[in-house]
């Protein structure tokens, strides 16, 4: 069998598979927009005094279960994660949208992805079972960077792993400066206003999780450097931490407002995204 042919066995399954990776994506997209507003919701408490959240995903899903259908809330975002999982699984197996989805990069790319969104519905999930599966990712963080320094050169892996997270953060940054998700929109569906919103919420919340991310990988590499791994954030921590600049609380109510925004832009590309 040729490239040739498998090339169009793989187009003819992904054509037939279309309707259920769709719906998939885009649940998905949903699922991740409403973690991020309640992040980011959780996060602007904090900048104001209210240190008793927990700005992450845990504390998104507490948030969750404490509401009146939150029950069903949980398992419709698990579900919609596993939907995201699934699509960028596809895209592993299938090839991505656009002329060059089927470059073995961007199939790498969707395969890790796929991982990634596999293990935050797996968490979700047990969450909503019961399981506890979504605790405080600052203690996640320090128990596996605790882990990984005992093997040998954990050390270095660590450090590594904390300079790849920060160069995707700022990767995701410079992304969303750029306005490179225009070329995976259908921006000639949009209104003009709903393209200038889409711009508002893109360029900030791209920014401020890339920001995130680029500190937390900063700390990883701290933790390593200083073979401490307490020293290691999650997202909670990360996000405390910039209040403790000179900008105090008001840098943590940018970046608040800035993960909302990114939620916001999650539900634009459940509706716009060419999946």
């Amino acid at each position: 069998m040729n490239a040739g042919t498998l090339a169009r066995g793989s187009r003819a399954g992904k054509q037939k598979a279309a309707p259920a990776i769709e719906g998939a994506a885009r649940a998905g997209f949903t699922a991740r927009g409403v973690i991020y507003v309640l992040v980011g919701l959780l996060a602007l408490q904090i900048a104001f005094g209210d240190s008793g959240k927990q700005a992450d995903q845990g504390g998104a899903l507490q948030e969750v279960s404490g509401k009146p259908f939150g029950e069903v809330v949980l398992w419709a975002l698990g579900i919609g994660l596993v939907g995201m999982a699934l699509w960028r699984l596809s895209e592993a197996v299938f090839g991505a949208a656009g002329p060059d989805g089927g470059k073995a990069k961007k199939r790498l790319a969707s395969a890790g992805r796929a991982v990634f969104y596999g293990f935050v519905a797996y968490s979700v999930l047990s969450f909503a079972a019961g399981a506890g599966g979504s605790g405080s990712s600052d203690g996640k963080s320090r128990d596996a960077t605790a882990k990984v320094m005992d093997l040998p050169a954990g050390r270095w892996l660590v450090g590594v792993a904390g300079v790849v997270i920060a160069c995707a953060g700022v990767w995701m940054a410079v992304q969303a400066i750029r306005r490179k998700y225009h070329k995976r929109m259908k921006l000639t569906e949009m209104s003009r206003r709903v393209r200038q919103t889409v711009d508002v919420t893109g360029i900030g919340g791209g920014t401020a999780r890339g920001l995130v991310f680029a500190v937390a990988g900063g700390f990883a590499v701290r933790a390593a450097y200083d073979y401490e791994p307490d020293k290691a954030k999650g997202m909670d921590d990360t996000l405390r931490s910039f209040t403790e600049t000179p900008a105090g609380p008001w840098l943590l109510v940018l970046i608040a407002v800035g993960l909302m925004l990114f939620g916001v832009f999650s539900f634009a590309m459940a509706r716009y995204r060419k999946v």
